[in-house]
């Protein structure tokens, strides 16, 4: 884990240009990796990169690439070496002896961000989960100092490796979170049952797009939003009423390239939200240089946790950055990326900080709104008094 204290820990970024990862596709790549060491509070000085038809499987990077970070890292003290995919066990704790300072990996990175933005009981337990797990196979290069038999007075006879121990307390911490989090869960499903009255949306997308931003503007509410990744970890619901028609409205944690699968899972109850959601705001930023494939990583991760049919708008965000030029009613002239536009699904040119476009979103998300209350309550006519 970063330690966090007032003075940052420096950093380097190492990443690999293969046949798969184009030079273009590692430097988007390596921009967020150093986003994310950002936001966990490190400052890099510098990045290293190799072209290898694939990773050495025994240190990620060549000999001569460990030797050249090697001598950058004592020369400047560097304290921290961050790695853009995920080490094995193996490479882990072969770079441990090669280099002379902490090794992460980019899904322990990701960790230790989560582990820094959970507020609640529920994303702490989901958080601490996916650690243990990401933890347990990489033990041995983790307390290599404790692999030694036990003895001392009481604890003389057959004996057991210092590691052995720590498998079987972490296997039994991993059992109680998630018995733990089955609890909340069911308290959580509980709650939702009590609110199927109304209609819920639900807002998704790659972290950093604006969605909380976004919520604060649809609920005239202050979720707390901040241009760091994972901003938001914790689901935050808002009873919303637009034109006399009301709903629920969830914010909730953002996705991203390479999300540990131990993360995906810990977090799939969360998730709930977005799974029982009658519509989902697909929240995406416009500006961004890897637009498509971030859209794409979204649909992804949504069919992980088994989302494939939904009820989908589609919102083009930070569209101000786009075209800096733009009014809010000259918004709608601009052109959307073909390979964005669906015929069954609306997509929108939007700016949740500049509230561009937001006034048409309104309007099309009240009418898909009562959409849904027409067929679920046919003889109502009015639906401002559900619960």
């Amino acid at each position: 884990m970063i330690e966090r204290v007032n003075k940052k820990e420096t950093a380097v970024l190492i990443g690999l240009i293969t046949p798969e990862q184009p030079v273009e596709k590692l430097n988007e790549y390596l921009d967020e990796l150093e986003f994310l060491a950002d936001t966990a509070g490190a400052d890099v000085r510098k990045r290293f990169v190799q072209r290898v038809p694939y990773p050495d499987p025994r240190t990620f990077v060549g000999k001569g690439k460990l030797k050249e970070v090697f001598d950058y890292v004592v020369e400047n003290a560097i304290d921290l070496i961050i790695f853009d995919d995920e080490l094995t066990a193996s490479q882990l704790r072969n770079l441990d002896r090669e280099l002379p300072c902490k090794i992460l990996d980019r899904n322990n990175l990701i960790l230790d961000i989560f582990a820094h933005r959970a507020r609640t009981s529920h994303a702490i337990a989901q958080v601490e989960l996916a650690q243990y797990e990401y933890m347990l196979p990489r033990l041995a290069r983790m307390w290599t100092h404790l692999e030694k038999q036990r003895g001392g007075i009481g604890l003389r006879g057959p004996g057991e490796k210092e590691i052995e121990t720590d498998r079987r307390l972490i296997r039994k911490r991993i059992a109680l979170l998630k018995n733990q989090l089955e609890q909340i869960d069911q308290i959580k499903q509980t709650q939702r049952k009590s609110r199927t009255n109304l209609v819920r949306v639900a807002l998704v997308g790659y972290t950093n797009v604006g969605k909380s931003t976004l919520m604060n503007v649809l609920s005239k509410s202050s979720v707390f939003a901040e241009d760091k990744l994972f901003a938001t970890l914790d689901t935050t619901v808002r009873r919303v009423v637009i034109d006399r028609t009301p709903f629920l409205l969830s914010d909730t944690v953002g996705f991203i390239r390479k999300l540990p699968h131990s993360l995906i899972e810990s977090f799939k109850s969360t998730l709930d939200e977005v799974r029982e959601a009658d519509i989902l705001l697909h929240v995406a930023d416009v500006s961004h240089p890897a637009l498509e494939e971030q859209i794409e990583i979204v649909k992804q991760t949504l069919m992980e946790i088994g989302i494939h049919q939904k009820n989908i708008i589609t919102l083009m965000n930070k569209a101000d950055l786009l075209f800096k030029q733009s009014s809010a009613d000259d918004l709608t002239s601009k052109a959307i990326p073909r390979w964005i536009i669906d015929e069954n699904q609306p997509c929108l040119l939007i700016s949740a900080v500049k509230q561009q476009g937001t006034q048409q979103l309104k309007e099309i998300l009240a009418e898909r709104v009562r959409q849904i209350y027409r067929l679920r309550y046919p003889f109502k006519t009015r639906y401002d008094d559900l619960e």
